[in-house]
């Protein structure tokens, strides 16, 4: 596979599916692992009635449960398609390969080598999970590598316009401390990395992600391209709260960024979410965690004031697509909701 043709497709171009995996354990949702099985149900049954659903299990039984709840939900079994593969986590958008194309007809599955965000010892089974789905799906993968060594990347940490601009935050990829994915790693190391692997030609870096944010300051959180010209992002009204500056400095960033091709990206606002907490935690609700599919694009709510100001906003962003809200507020315990669970495979 040439490194030369490889190109990141954005997220609202034509999609063949999405991968998701159904959670097998309640160790990310202590406590509410009842209530996540049928939010789940209600997520997959929203994709598949409109594209195919790749979705992942850990074994036989779990299959048999798991299609047994999808019947008794009206769910369209005809695009649900199954992987049998044990996993630790249900993360798909940061364990699962990022799919890119290579030419015009060609397609490529990357492995960036998943490591727990740097976090979490315990993410052996997540591994091979690239390598399981690209042989579902029958793509070349490609373990991306950078002078010599294995690069960490996880998906829900970039986004793109796919024309050559890729979002992330220093947060997540440059803190030399906290979770450190790549040691000794600087922004052109990164940029190199996106070039060869993303087709990648321009970077911005936006700064801190937000309060409660497990990942260290994932990008899916953050700020998402709508098109190949307009970026949204969340902004905090309350100037009181934690996430009120580093908004704003991203805000500012962003106000101050260029495109691939020189000009100004459009910039527009999504409020966030009243402070979410749980059981004494805070967690990281954003509505930028939406996932497009190709005819309608899911918003997470979390039961608030803003939601529908969110939902309208996210509207005017995408006025050939439906805008349907799922409600996230028992997904978002596991500190992170519908964008985070998901990949999507370009046609």
């Amino acid at each position: 596979m040439s490194a030369q043709n490889r190109r990141f497709p954005a997220e609202w171009e034509k999609q063949q599916g999405i991968i998701l995996c159904f959670p097998h354990n309640g160790n990310d949702w202590p406590g509410k692992y009842q209530a996540i099985q049928w939010a789940f149900i209600e997520f997959i049954k929203k994709v598949a009635g409109i594209e195919q659903v790749v979705l992942v299990v850990a074994n036989e039984k779990i299959k048999q449960k798991v299609s047994g709840m999808l019947t008794t939900a009206h769910v369209n079994l005809a695009n649900i398609d199954y992987v049998l593969h044990k996993t630790n986590r249900s993360w798909m958008r940061d364990s699962g390969p990022i799919i890119i194309k290579n030419g015009t007809d060609s397609r490529e599955a990357l492995n960036f080598n998943f490591n727990g965000w740097a976090k979490y010892k315990n993410f052996q089974l997540d591994k091979p999970v690239p390598e399981k789905l690209a042989s579902f799906l029958k793509l070349p993968v490609t373990q991306a590598m950078y002078k010599g060594k294995p690069v960490v990347l996880e998906g829900g940490a970039i986004d793109t316009n796919g024309k050559g601009t890729l979002l992330t935050s220093e947060e997540c990829l440059l803190d030399p401390e906290i979770q450190v994915r790549n040691p000794g790693f600087i922004k052109s190391d990164y940029e190199a990395v996106f070039k060869e692997y993303l087709g990648i030609t321009n970077t911005i870096w936006l700064g801190n992600g937000i309060g409660g944010d497990d990942t260290h300051g994932h990008i899916d959180d953050l700020c998402r391209f709508v098109n190949q010209n307009t970026i949204i992002t969340v902004v905090e009204s309350n100037k009181e709260d934690a996430n009120y500056l580093p908004l704003q400095d991203n805000l500012t960033r962003l106000k101050n960024a260029r495109l691939e091709d020189g000009t100004q990206p459009n910039i527009v606002e999504l409020p966030m979410p009243g402070k979410l907490e749980f059981d004494g935690i805070r967690i990281p609700a954003s509505y930028a965690n939406f996932l497009i599919l190709n005819r309608c694009v899911l918003v997470p709510t979390f039961n608030d004031s803003k939601d529908r100001i969110a939902l309208q906003i996210i509207a005017d962003c995408f006025p050939d697509r439906e805008i349907i809200g799922i409600s996230a507020i028992d997904l978002i315990w596991g500190f992170g909701t519908l964008h985070c669970l998901s990949q999507q495979i370009p046609e």
